[in-house]
């Protein structure tokens, strides 16, 4: 414990600005949503906790699986579409502490958000220094969606997993990282990102490793036994968490391996390659004023593959280029519902690494006032956005 302590205080001291950063624009964005929902008669509090996903989460806590929701159309929306992490933390902070449910997966999701701050903090600055890793804090806190890190959503506990998977990754903590995939596998469907970094991170090492022996010509260069046992256990732990779920739901519906799939589709949610989304894209430009969102959304598709690009340009660790081709691709691609798209793109936190180093760059003044004036914008669009149609 006190090595661990050793350790973790320096490491903290490093991340505080990035973090009292991020805990600043978190608190502009709650303030401001505050005001705004009082203005409309409305709980802010509610807003965040007891809407949409959030009150799904909260029935698995209290009741366990098994809720469905039979629509007109037939469709059939089934608890088990959610992945059981967060609604166990719910619970467990619910058992220990007297808060509701709907309390408890508050406070779990301010406290994962400062983690996963702090993790794509720790990512940042050890590929690109400790100023560019504040930045990149800054930036994932000012997205237009950042409000989405505040509510009782599982957004923030996965992006903390995969962040501090994809640190050990970088620095060689293979258990660590492997486990790690594992619970973020159990918390969102697109944990397998985190999956396919640890193996894409794993297979790179093996092959490097046979390269170096092979230039050498002998067997014994580089240790091969602790280092290489560590890599095959962290790869065979990474997936079982996603497994585990989906293999019981398939058992407990009785679809099979596949029995997940089949609770999505009555979502109406799968993947098509992104042929949904660019119909309803191309059905923007049937009148003027849509066609100004589809525009919109066609710009915003493009500054997302333009950072992909620009994130493999600048050569950045394998592990962060497959998590955030992953995440991007299963986001982009997905047909499920289209106004959840850049809420599903929230993880993808290297895709903003770019910019942090442009950010990074400037002078401290010229960026502090540029984070600002998003951080102002990013609050009263959060507000506005949870004020009316919010996150589906």
């Amino acid at each position: 414990m006190t090595d661990l302590g050793t350790r973790t205080e320096p490491a903290l001291r490093r991340a505080a600005p990035a973090l009292l950063g991020y805990a600043a624009v978190r608190a502009l964005g709650l303030i401001t949503l505050a005001l705004w929902s009082a203005a409309r008669d409305k709980s802010a509090y509610t807003l965040l906790t007891a809407r949409w996903d959030a009150l799904w989460y909260t029935r698995v806590a209290e009741l366990g699986y098994g809720y469905e929701v039979r629509l007109p159309n037939g469709d059939v929306h089934s608890n088990l579409a959610f992945f059981p992490l967060l609604p166990w933390l719910e619970r467990l902070v619910s058992v220990v502490t007297p808060l509701s449910y709907a309390d408890a997966g508050f406070v779990v999701s301010l406290l994962a958000s400062l983690f996963a701050a702090w993790g794509v903090f720790a990512v940042t600055e050890h590929v690109y220094g400790r100023r560019a890793g504040v930045c990149a804090v800054l930036l994932w806190a000012v997205l237009p969606v950042g409000i989405v890190q505040s509510m009782a959503y599982s957004e923030s506990l996965f992006t903390a997993l995969a962040a501090w998977s994809l640190y050990a990754l970088l620095t060689g903590r293979w258990l660590t990282a492997g486990l790690l995939a594992s619970l973020a596998g159990l918390t969102r469907p697109v944990g397998l990102a985190v999956v396919a970094a640890v193996w894409a991170a794993g297979i790179a090492a093996f092959l490097r490793d046979r390269r170096d022996r092979a230039a050498s010509g002998s067997e014994r260069v580089a240790p091969a036994g602790a280092t290489t046992a560590a890599q095959a256990a962290g790869m065979a732990l990474a997936p079982l968490g996603a497994a585990a779920y989906v293999l019981w739901v398939g058992h407990r519906t009785g679809g099979g391996p596949l029995g997940y799939l089949d609770v999505q589709a009555g979502w109406r949610n799968g993947f098509d390659g992104g042929y949904a989304f660019a119909r309803f894209v191309g059905d923007k430009f049937t009148s003027f004023p849509s066609a100004l969102a589809g525009v919109g959304l066609i710009v915003g598709v493009g500054l997302v593959v333009w950072l992909y690009v620009t994130c493999v340009r600048q050569g950045q660790p394998l592990p962060l280029l497959v998590y955030a081709g992953v995440v991007t691709a299963l986001a982009l691609c997905a047909s499920s519902y289209f106004g959840s798209k850049p809420r599903l793109l929230l993880p993808a936190f290297p895709l903003l690494l770019p910019l942090a180093r442009v950010l990074a760059r400037a002078r401290t003044r010229r960026s502090a006032g540029i984070v600002a004036v998003i951080a102002a914008a990013s609050a009263l669009y959060g507000a506005f956005w949870l004020n009316g149609s919010g996150p589906p």
